[in-house]
């Protein structure tokens, strides 16, 4: 009859279940009845290892072999079974079950079964116990189980704990089979005894098929097919949502926390800088109030100062243009003052030797009254542009020095155009200055500025708009410009910073075509109907539409040392504001600058008035003739007073020079004079003015325009016994502060100076005529013809001196003696004309200065 292992159900299972389809498991023969009959022991073994039918009655048990033949073991393959067939010895029984050995059915049946799986080839291979878990259910009542249970009941308490994680394992992840190491269960589960709850990885590695429990532990959605997969997917989703809210709700915090941590410190930052600002107003507004505290009282100490920061962009010899004012030095003919002089420049032995041999020329000047220092920062910040009083602020040990100098002593500072170094360093040395304060100077010290203020004095100044920010704006007012004032054939664009010539361009107009169609249209109009606008309009359209392109091609620059170009230039004229206005419209100008001073206590005065000589370009001052003789005196001491009681009021303190130009209009032919530009600062000419007068020992008038100097002692004794005052005589003086040539830096002060005593250029103390060459260039005779010719001749002399064929540098000499050599001829024209005396030169040289 057929075997029961043949059909594919087990023993005891149903059809179609869910252990029907698993691979059968491999189990131990079960006895006959003859083996059961004999020993009763041997019964009990081996059905505790379920032996299947299959093993009939007759079969023949002995070790190495089963079944009716006498093989060895290795016949029947792996599957044999070690076990002989005893009748009345249990104790060789109760050997084998301690061993552990499985008993397998080696039947023909069996070895054929396809239901022979490699887990199970492992579990035949093993030498320990095994027992089977299915669905997380452990059957207590198979005889593995129980087999394994009488083994190690001694330590059965801590296996049965291991057993039950085990279990709860299984029936969470709903793991279908799992087969248990008994062995390594019993070790671990001892192990684990004293360590607490068994881990995930512990649990899994007492079973045989680790692995493939482990993928299905492992699978994603397991735990949830398994007992209280219900609740468990429930908590899983209440827990997934908590955290999703509570992650949210921790976003949001991070979030506003990070919100509140930058507002935070944007308001300590915002505090800590409104708590600065505010230290900074009230140290600002301090230093003021100590300006203007110390500037009522009477203090006098001289510490010249430099040029703004623009200025000082565009010049190239920083320190040297602001050591031209050295005739400071000359305010020390006043018994009372001391000078210190703070020079940009270190000063050599031989130099400081002429300047004190300069000073005791008059007077005997002691060399303790003339102080003149450097500051030590100018070692440490040779490549940055700073004025000096920025680098006397930070110059502490010349600092020092000058409090030492004026302990006990009243002082006050005499500088440049003002600003915050300048305050800073009156506050540290406790002296006043005697200047505008910083705002005031910024505000007026400007182009636009300066026509603000002339305007509010009612003063005549050339046609012109000041503030131009605006490209669009600047073309349409000097179209404007150009269309009311058709008689202008020049006009200028200036910054607001400009200082020297260097931001200032020129246009010719006349060279535009709409302007000579213009032209014919104001003829055709003439001049009353050409005042409306309706007559204007048309040729506005034509000039504003050529202006772009024509200044584009004929705009000029007086220098190109800092803008090569136009575009440059009107960049930078548009980035910092400016002024357009007319030259004068006649071949015969006179620039003339006169220097002012409101003292603290209000009063205005003129100190020094002057026509301007130019080198190459008419908008560059090189030099001046002192006084002045281009117009009435009493017209410009008008005009002055007005600007000066204006200045005075606005805030205006201390020096500032003022710049006319003065011409015969064409069409009246009358002169004319306009006010054209404001300086707020102690200017070369006054400077030189001031050596002049100590060097002469004159007095300069300039209400009358008239400069005296005492007569020689040899007239003296001519005159008349009983006069009162001592004999004077009316002279003339040429300075030039701005002279500039490049073969002089190869020359010693020490050649210079004998090279100049060798051709005549000196002092006559008797006769008080001069010219003084070092740096500086000042001339002194009885008529203004006869200075500019000295002065002209000399020039050429040295200029001849130190320059050779092929090396004749770079120098504005020739410039300087072109343009005195062209005042000459038009004076001698107008002595001619006129039929007046050489000596005799006042308002009549209007013309003679172009």
């Amino acid at each position: 009859s057929p075997c029961p292992c043949d059909s594919d159900v087990l023993p005891g299972r149903k059809a179609n279940s869910l252990y029907s389809s698993l691979q059968r498991l491999l189990a131990g023969p079960k006895v006959s009845n003859r083996a059961g009959d004999k020993n009763y022991i041997v019964q009990d073994s081996l059905l505790a290892f379920g032996a299947p039918p299959c093993c009939r009655e007759g079969s023949t048990w002995w070790p190495g072999g089963i079944g009716r033949d006498e093989k060895p073991a290795t016949y029947h393959n792996i599957y044999n079974i070690l076990i002989r067939h005893v009748a009345s010895d249990a104790l060789f029984f109760q050997t084998i079950l301690s061993h552990s050995i499985f008993l397998t059915c080696t039947s023909s049946c069996l070895l054929q079964s396809p239901y022979v799986t490699p887990v199970q080839m492992s579990i035949a291979r093993s030498s320990d116990f095994c027992f089977m878990i299915c669905n997380g259910i452990l059957d207590d009542t198979a005889s593995d189980f129980l087999a394994f249970k009488q083994r190690f009941f001694l330590s059965w308490g801590s296996i049965l704990s291991f057993l039950e994680h085990l279990l709860k394992l299984l029936k969470d992840y709903a793991v279908p089979m799992a087969v248990v190491n008994s062995q390594k269960a019993a070790e671990l589960a001892v192990a684990l005894e004293l360590e607490g709850l068994p881990t995930l990885e512990s649990l899994l590695s007492v079973l045989e098929n680790e692995e493939s429990v482990r993928d299905l532990v492992q699978r994603p959605g397991q735990r949830y097919k398994g007992q209280n997969g219900t609740e468990m997917a429930a908590i899983k989703i209440q827990s997934c949502w908590r955290r999703f809210r509570t992650r949210g709700d921790y976003v949001k915090y991070r979030r506003q926390r990070w919100a509140a941590g930058v507002i935070a410190i944007s308001w300590l930052l915002h505090a800590q800088m409104t708590r600065m600002k505010k230290a900074l107003k009230e140290s600002r507004k301090r230093h003021l109030e100590m300006f203007h505290t110390r500037a009522k009282l009477i203090f006098l100490l001289l510490i010249p100062s430099g040029f703004s920061l623009p200025q000082r962009l565009c010049v190239t010899d920083l320190d040297i243009e602001q050591n031209l004012q050295m005739g400071r030095l000359c305010d020390i003919q006043d018994p009372d003052v001391d000078v210190i002089y703070v020079s940009p420049v270190q000063l050599g032995d031989d130099l400081l030797q002429y300047y004190h041999r300069l000073l005791r020329l008059t007077s005997d000047v002691s060399d303790e009254r003339v102080k003149i220092i450097t500051p030590e920062a100018i070692d440490h910040f040779r490549t940055h542009s700073m004025c000096l009083s920025t680098l006397l602020k930070y110059s502490p040990r010349t600092l020092k020095r000058i409090r030492n100098l004026i302990r006990g002593r009243s002082a006050y500072i005499v500088g440049g155009v003002l600003h915050s170094d300048d305050l800073d360093v009156a506050d540290a040395l406790g002296v006043p200055i005697l200047g505008s304060a910083p705002q005031v100077a910024q505000l007026y010290g400007s182009k636009s500025g300066s026509k603000r203020l002339f305007s509010g004095a009612g003063v005549p100044v050339p046609p012109g708009a000041y503030c131009i920010y605006n490209q669009q704006q600047m073309y349409e007012v000097l179209a404007q410009l150009v269309t009311s004032n058709l008689e202008v054939k020049c006009w200028l664009f200036k910054m607001d910073n400009e200082c020297g010539g260097w931001g200032t361009a020129y246009c010719d107009v006349t060279l535009m075509k709409s302007y000579k169609w213009a032209l014919k249209e104001f003829r055709r109009y003439g001049f009353e109907k050409w005042s409306n606008l309706w007559a204007q309009e048309p040729a506005l359209l034509h000039i504003l539409e050529e202006l772009p392109g024509f200044l584009e091609q004929h705009v000029q620059l007086v220098t190109k040392v800092r803008f090569s170009s136009w575009d440059v230039f009107l960049e930078a004229f548009l980035s910092q504001g400016g002024v357009v206005e007319a030259v004068p419209p006649s071949d015969s100008i006179t620039n003339l600058t006169v220097d002012m001073l409101v003292e603290p206590n209000g009063e205005v005065s003129m100190m020094s008035c002057g026509d301007q000589i130019h080198a190459g370009s008419p908008f560059q001052f090189s030099g001046s003739t002192v006084p002045q003789s281009s117009m009435e005196p009493t017209d410009l001491h008008t005009l002055c007073m007005r600007i000066g009681e204006t200045c005075k009021a606005r805030g205006v303190l201390g020096y500032f020079s003022i710049d006319f130009v003065t011409f015969l209009h064409p069409r009246t032919m009358q002169q004319q004079v306009w006010a054209t530009d404001l300086d707020l600062r102690y200017s070369d000419q006054l400077s030189m003015t001031q050596l002049m007068l100590m060097m002469s020992g004159g007095t300069l008038d300039c209400r009358s325009s008239s400069l005296e100097v005492p007569l020689p002692m040899s007239e003296v004794e001519g005159e008349a016994f009983g006069t009162r005052h001592t004999p004077s005589s009316c002279r003339y003086a040429v300075m030039c502060p701005h002279l500039r040539h490049t073969n002089l830096s190869m020359v010693q002060y020490k050649v210079f100076l004998h090279m100049c005593q060798a051709l005549g250029v000196g002092f006559d103390i008797k006769v008080r005529q001069t010219i003084n060459a070092v740096r500086i260039s000042l001339t002194i005779a009885d008529h203004l013809q006869g200075a500019l010719m000295t002065f002209a001749r000399n020039l050429s002399a040295i200029h001849q001196e130190i320059s050779a064929p092929s090396m004749q540098g770079e120098s504005n000499f020739q410039g300087l003696i072109k343009d005195i050599e062209g005042i000459l001829g038009i004076a001698v024209k107008n002595q001619a004309s006129a039929e007046m005396p050489t000596e005799n030169l006042g308002t009549e040289t209007t013309s003679a200065h172009s």
